[in-house]
């Protein structure tokens, strides 16, 4: 439940295609990333999960996986729930991260707290994990939905969107195979 890659800067908000689109495309250290939500389309560098099937945690409760497809979208939501878990344990930890308040400060002093905040979260996660404040945010965050909404151009090329389904239907069965082998 670490931070590999901090992009801030922006005064006020920011839409998540913005920043995506920035980190991907616009920056010389540009975000290198196999797997996102649902809320970007599939291409090779952005693998989101199968539409149309199951997708949520807690769909999972009462029966197995049935096919490639399901598996994949389960390993997907879980890893977006560790996402949304880390984001939670930042906000609690450093709760001027989540203030609604107008800042006193200048945009470049916003940006160093927030970058601080975050390579401090790093560090203790790497000393003192803290294992109340992680029970708390998943308190908080049980069973999160996860909005699988529609797709946001981030790429204009059908040939990227065709290698990120064989990208994701290679990972989706290598999963597959490792599954029944496994027995689980």
């Amino acid at each position: 439940m670490k931070f590999m890659y901090v992009l801030s800067g922006w005064e006020g908000t920011a839409s998540d295609l913005r920043i995506i689109k920035n980190a991907l495309h616009e920056r010389e250290d540009k975000l290198i990333t196999p797997t996102v939500d649902g809320g970007y389309m599939l291409n090779s560098g952005l693998i989101t999960p199968y539409r149309g099937v199951r997708y949520h945690l807690k769909e999972y409760s009462s029966r197995a996986p049935e096919n490639m497809e399901e598996l994949f979208n389960h390993r997907h939501s879980s890893l977006r729930n560790v996402i949304e878990r880390i984001f939670g344990v930042l906000k609690k930890r450093f709760p001027i991260i989540s203030s609604g308040a107008e800042a006193h400060y200048r945009v470049d002093t916003v940006i160093e707290i927030v970058l601080a905040c975050y390579i401090l979260h790093n560090y203790l996660m790497g000393v003192d994990l803290d294992e109340r404040l992680i029970a708390e945010v998943d308190h908080d965050h049980v069973n999160v939905d996860l909005d699988n909404g529609q797709d946001f151009d981030t790429s204009n090329n059908e040939e990227d969107a065709i290698e990120g389904a064989a990208i994701r239907n290679s990972i989706a069965a290598s999963m597959w195979d490792d599954y029944l082998g496994d027995g689980e």
